[in-house]
């Protein structure tokens, strides 16, 4: 039963894999993976409350051009999974999961300069106007990063999920309490790099509003964020009409 449910874990691994570089349909990020490995184990409400301490690490991370931040796909489905197969906090999750997504992120650099292989061919097959050819170089440079995370997620929780809770039980607590401590302060640092893309004269108020409706009026989160559904929506849909309207001006004065 265990193993089924290590393959199951494994497999979304490998999709979620391939989800961060070409579906993007955000299934990857920690608080979707919480969920599902939660699901998947028996605890949902636990994967939960790891998957979303886990987004906040997470939440301003973001790869520009060659820099690639840590791994947030492996550092939550493997955080989520020891957290509940070992009945850990999600602080010390946090503390499992930061060093796994580094050094993941550090051997995934390898796949992607293997996959340049796969560009190289696609070149020869667009040379050659073989549509066919380039599109399965697309499809088969997916294998290997496929592979990869299923393997990463798999042979850890497979061989060490035991051994990683003989090993949590044999650790003395004032280690585990410098964990949980510094796993409640990464959060606070994935904020403070979101923050560094908001402090802007366009955003910044926003974060000002959502201090002050908090705070002050005592708020919850989920409230806040409702709020900001509205005025994202409002925003968003304002500007298509300003758009619109600024196509049908145009239009009028060809005429």
């Amino acid at each position: 039963m265990m193993l089924l449910k290590v393959l199951l874990i494994s497999i979304y691994s490998g999709i979620c894999g391939l989800d961060s570089d070409n579906g993007n349909l955000q299934i990857y990020r920690p608080l979707a993976t919480g969920a599902i490995i939660g699901l998947i184990l028996g605890d949902v409400q636990k994967g939960l409350i790891v998957g979303g301490t886990l987004e906040l690490v997470f939440l301003g991370v973001m790869a520009i051009g060659g820099a690639q931040p840590p791994n947030s796909v492996i550092g939550g489905i493997l955080g989520t999974s020891f957290a509940i197969l070992t009945n850990v906090d999600a602080k010390v999750a946090i503390g499992i999961a930061v060093p796994f997504s580094i050094a993941v992120q550090a051997i995934s650099n390898l796949i992607y300069t293997a996959n340049a292989g796969f560009i190289h061919k696609a070149d020869k097959y667009a040379e050659k106007g073989d549509t066919k050819g380039i599109e399965l170089m697309n499809l088969a440079g997916m294998i290997p990063m496929f592979t990869f995370f299923f393997l990463i997620a798999f042979l850890p929780l497979y061989f060490g999920a035991s051994t990683a809770k003989a090993v949590i039980d044999s650790i003395p607590a004032v280690i585990l309490d410098g964990l949980q401590v510094a796993g409640g302060m990464m959060p606070a640092v994935g904020f403070a790099i979101l923050l560094k893309i908001m402090l802007k004269k366009d955003l910044v108020y926003f974060m000002f509003l959502g201090f002050v409706l908090v705070t002050y009026f005592k708020l919850s989160i989920i409230g806040v964020a409702i709020i900001a559904v509205i005025i994202a929506a409002y925003t968003y849909y304002n500007g298509r009409s300003d758009d619109d309207g600024d196509k049908g001006v145009i239009s009028n004065d060809g005429i």
